[in-house]
């Protein structure tokens, strides 16, 4: 455990030193996971960087000139950020609480994600009011969110549907669909 986080930790240095030394230019997933050592997680060393450390580092979720598997480091100043301070007890509550599904899109873990079926969606925790804004790492702040919504959700608030809505959906879907949702809400519910 103790050399994984070295490597992680060294990867995510190399990374930094390679975007700041190639600020403004296009740099392509081969390259990067390269000189992250060909480890495995190169991409989450990239987001640690974007999150943690504030580096603007672009995907193309923000430009759209770039290409997937494309990144660029706008500037070299980074911007505020916030340490990681959710605990994984916290992280499991929120996750179980929100049935493990984005609660931007709907998308379930480990599914392929219903708008790029070529990934599987992953789900990350993020604040429903943004820490930048004076938002707190309590879990009634936290959402499950999907890699895909957290990239694009910067400072934004998804509002959540009110009862009046959801039952207009649920009465819309098929009768299969309905008793799809009636048996995961009995799953959902079965000690209540």
């Amino acid at each position: 455990m103790i050399q994984s986080a070295k490597t992680s930790q060294s990867a995510r240095t190399k990374l930094r030193q390679f975007f700041l030394d190639h600020v403004g230019e296009v740099l392509e997933a081969e390259q990067l996971r390269q000189v992250a050592g060909g480890i495995s997680e190169w991409a989450r060393r990239i987001r640690e960087l974007r999150t943690e450390e504030g580096y603007l580092i672009l995907t193309h979720n923000d430009r759209s000139e770039l290409k997937p598997g494309q990144y660029l480091l706008e500037s070299p100043k980074p911007q505020p950020a916030f340490a990681r301070e959710i605990s994984k007890e916290t992280r499991a509550y929120v996750l179980d609480r929100n049935g493990f599904t984005c609660q931007m899109c709907g998308a379930v873990a480990g599914e392929p994600h219903p708008y790029d079926a070529s990934r599987k969606t992953r789900l990350h925790i993020g604040h429903i009011i943004d820490k930048s804004l004076g938002g707190s790492d309590e879990p009634s702040n936290l959402r499950a969110i999907c890699s895909v919504c957290n990239e694009g959700a910067s400072n934004v608030t998804l509002t959540r549907p009110d009862l009046q809505k959801l039952l207009v959906q649920v009465r819309r879907a098929t009768t299969a669909d309905q008793l799809k949702v009636l048996e995961w809400l009995r799953q959902k519910f079965r000690n209540a």
